[in-house]
């Protein structure tokens, strides 16, 4: 599918609606917050509490290996300036909710890793490292431009990741409540979380620049909330997701390939190439640091290591942000942003579905991690 966008898009065959495009980060959203939705309303709150630390590391850790990797290797491949390294590592050190999610999902529902929550610690660690990472990016693009670093720019982090969860766990209770006391069909109740997912994206939006919100978190801590308190209805809603996923999956990998200039992307060849797989292993490194003191086995480690690299909806939305900035490192930020989605969008996806059954344990019965 994201081959498929490559080749439909405005940079080579063009045959996408102009109108499409101009709608296409809207539809993307979309298509993100239904497939974030659907993970909150299978993450149970049991599964997040004895996966808590290994999955609070990986809400930041990775990617912090992967950005101090590319600040040491960059200067030397690339020849940029440390601040342009630290930026290009700001934008490929986010993970794709959009890749990691639907397989983390498919893998709960065959009971694929359950034992130890393996997929759950990896879709609750993947939903905030966006978060984190798209802070940091605005931090030092300010930086690149010229404007100070202020200490509530970092301020922002925390506050966007509690006012994110607070805000869905309260939304989530309340549809909840609303679910319990007025029968109504499970299309309409689809039909008014999809709504509250909506009004957080738009407040996400309002607040935009003044105060921290992660809109992300709100609807997946919406739908945790639901799961908690209501978890047939859950379970049936969660059903129904399943079934605008089918819709809304290709429509974000196409238009996420239709975001992709194939020719900038050959602008800087090998060395952006053989940076890109080397900032990875210290991105693996920073997984499995975060998995030290766990009982997970050295194949679940590899597994989880493997599956925490892929890369697309992030670098899409922020990659050109540089160059419409008029940065210096401008191109080369997009073209590396690029390239990690061709390369680490498609083998990521591979690699999880080539080795959940070598690496995982097909059960759902006890085991600590």
């Amino acid at each position: 599918m994201l081959l498929a966008g490559i080749l439909l898009g405005p940079h080579v065959l063009g045959l996408l609606d102009e109108r499409i495009l101009l709608l296409s980060s809207d539809l993307r959203r979309i298509a993100l917050l239904i497939i974030l939705t659907r993970a909150g309303l299978n993450l149970r709150l049991e599964d997040l509490r004895r996966v808590g630390r290994p999955a609070l590391l990986m809400c930041f850790l990775p990617a912090c290996f992967e950005l101090v990797g590319m600040v040491l290797l960059a200067p030397k491949l690339l020849g940029v300036r440390p601040l342009e390294a630290a930026l290009l590592g700001s934008v490929v050190a986010a993970v794709s909710p959009a890749v990691i999610v639907p397989k983390m999902l498919r893998l709960i529902e065959d009971g694929w890793g359950g034992a130890r929550r393996i997929p759950q610690m990896i879709m609750a660690g993947a939903s905030v490292d966006d978060v984190f990472v798209i802070i940091l990016f605005t931090s030092l693009t300010g930086l690149a431009a010229g404007e100070s670093l202020a200490f509530s720019d970092l301020a922002r982090i925390p506050v966007s990741i509690l006012l994110g969860i607070a805000a869905g766990l309260l939304c989530g209770s309340l549809l909840a409540v609303l679910y319990h006391r007025v029968p109504i069909r499970d299309t309409a109740k689809v039909v008014l979380l999809l709504s509250l997912s909506f009004l957080l994206a738009a407040l996400e939006d309002r607040l935009s620049g003044r105060v921290g919100f992660s809109n992300l978190l709100a609807v997946m801590a919406a739908g945790v909330a639901l799961q908690m308190r209501q978890g047939e209805t859950a379970a049936r809603l969660s059903a129904r997701y399943a079934k605008l996923w089918v819709a809304a999956e290709p429509l974000l990998f196409v238009l996420v390939g239709a975001t992709v200039n194939i020719r900038c992307a050959l602008d800087f060849g090998p060395a952006a190439v053989l940076l890109l797989f080397l900032v990875l292993l210290f991105r693996m490194l920073g997984v499995w640091v975060c998995l030290l003191g766990t009982a997970l086995d050295r194949r679940e480690r590899l597994f989880c290591m493997v599956a925490y690299c892929s890369k697309a909806t992030v670098q899409a939305a922020i990659g050109p942000i540089p160059l419409s900035m008029g940065l210096a490192c401008g191109n080369l930020v997009l073209t590396v942003a690029v390239l990690s989605i061709l390369i680490t969008a498609p083998l990521g996806a591979f690699a999880i579905d080539l080795l959940y059954q070598r690496l995982l344990q097909q059960q759902t019965g006890g085991g600590d991690t």
